[in-house]
């Protein structure tokens, strides 16, 4: 909706704030979208990060007269730590995922073999009674 003012002139603010809420809607349904998947440990991680070292950077920042730029490098520092422990817990959970499915798999393998073997010496057992 454009508003105009006493004298008939739209006032340009209210039209940038019209389409900064736009921006912002649609920037909120594009995130909102993007988390459809459950987070994976990595993600979750640069997350927890990113949060802590932004609510400890704007803590100290705020000590020192600048709790903005503490916040933005505290949240990116510990986003990028954050990350990187989270890509190394992902791998051990891949690993152990890996190393289950070679169990179960392998587990199998035993249970086929097991009836294999009882079956030949059955096998066996009927060709000493026929002799």
């Amino acid at each position: 909706m454009i508003v105009y003012e006493a004298q008939g002139e739209i006032t340009l603010m209210r039209v940038q704030q019209k389409v900064q809420v736009c921006i912002g809607a649609l920037a909120l349904m594009f995130l909102l979208s993007a988390c459809s998947q459950p987070l994976s440990t990595r993600e979750k991680n640069t997350l927890v990060g990113g949060g802590l070292g932004a609510a400890s950077g704007a803590i100290i920042g705020s000590a020192v007269g600048s709790p903005g730029a503490g916040a933005a490098i505290g949240g990116a520092m510990g986003a990028v730590i954050g990350g990187l422990i989270g890509d190394q817990l992902q791998g051990l959970e891949n690993r152990a995922a890996y190393q289950q499915r070679q169990i179960y798999r392998q587990s199998r393998e035993l249970q086929r073999q097991r009836r294999e073997i009882g079956q030949l010496k059955r096998e066996a057992s009927r060709d000493r009674d026929e002799y």
